[in-house]
């Protein structure tokens, strides 16, 4: 297993990709929004190009806060992994900072939640 911290901004949010042979993992912890959005979506969208990456899940149990920024980068990863045939999966436990503002967009519908509470 590789475990890869990505740089972006260490005091707001802490993203770290690790890899297995069931695929690749994106743990998300701290506050998603407008200055760290696209730090996170360049990470998901390398993670979802990388070659023989199958089934890439998004672990967001420790995320403190989602805005429409996070919201986004989310959408455009869910779309990337369809249009590069991968699985792309959600896990979000109870974190009502991510359950309540998925399920007011309707993403909640859309996306793959692994552990749906």
């Amino acid at each position: 297993m590789t475990a890869l911290p990505i740089d972006i901004d260490p005091t707001r949010i802490d993203v770290r990709a690790a890899t297995s042979s069931a695929g690749t993992t994106v743990c998300v912890s701290g506050e998603v929004d407008s200055t760290t959005a696209p730090g996170l979506s360049n990470c998901l969208l390398e993670v979802i190009a990388r070659p023989g990456t199958g089934t890439v899940e998004i672990d967001l149990r420790e995320v403190t806060f989602l805005d429409s920024a996070g919201l986004s980068a989310l959408a455009t990863a869910h779309r990337a992994a369809q249009t590069a045939g991968r699985e792309l999966q959600m896990r979000c436990g109870t974190t009502r900072a991510v359950v309540r503002p998925l399920q007011i967009t309707g993403l909640w519908t859309v996306f793959t939640i692994v552990d749906a509470c």
